[in-house]
């Protein structure tokens, strides 16, 4: 496990870790807050418990998850699937520190890049993918169905 300390006093500090079953609840309800298209709760259920490729991860603050990250590692690539912080506690470090901490896991496990996709119109996430060295490598024309939204295709490498 590993703790992070904010960058301003006045925040909790939060520890990131892996995922658990025990989580879910919060995990779902931060999806659902974060999302129009928010994932069913089978599917991270199905993360933990039968894809051998997840890579889940939470970061908890105060005794309630206050960000979660799922990840997929296929051979040297880390896809990143989902990312979000807690309404409540969005700006605050929270989507940064569990970014940082999948990309480094996933270097030790033997990643050497990493994908995304992102809604063109979130400028938040572009800001912070663009801070983790991620570059725009492509468009999926219309790939949001709620909105008919672009989705932007990101890399990074992470063995520079």
């Amino acid at each position: 496990m590993e703790n992070f300390s904010p960058p301003r006093q006045d925040l909790p500090k939060f520890k990131i870790r892996k995922m658990t079953l025990d989580d879910l609840e919060e995990v779902v309800a931060i999806d659902q807050a974060s999302f129009s298209l928010p994932w069913p709760p089978r599917s991270f259920r199905f993360e933990l418990t039968d894809n051998p490729a997840s890579r889940c991860w939470v970061a908890e603050a105060d005794g309630r998850i206050a960000g979660m990250l799922v990840g997929w590692l296929i051979v040297d690539e880390i896809h990143i699937a989902t990312l979000a912080a807690h309404p409540s506690l969005r700006r605050r470090g929270i989507g940064e520190a569990l970014l940082a901490f999948a990309l480094q896991a996933a270097r030790e496990e033997g990643a050497v890049s990493s994908f995304l996709e992102v809604r063109a119109g979130n400028t938040a996430a572009l800001a912070l993918y663009r801070k983790f060295g991620f570059v725009e490598d492509g468009r999926r024309p219309e790939y949001y169905k709620d909105n008919g939204e672009d989705a932007i295709l990101m890399s990074a490498r992470l063995d520079r």
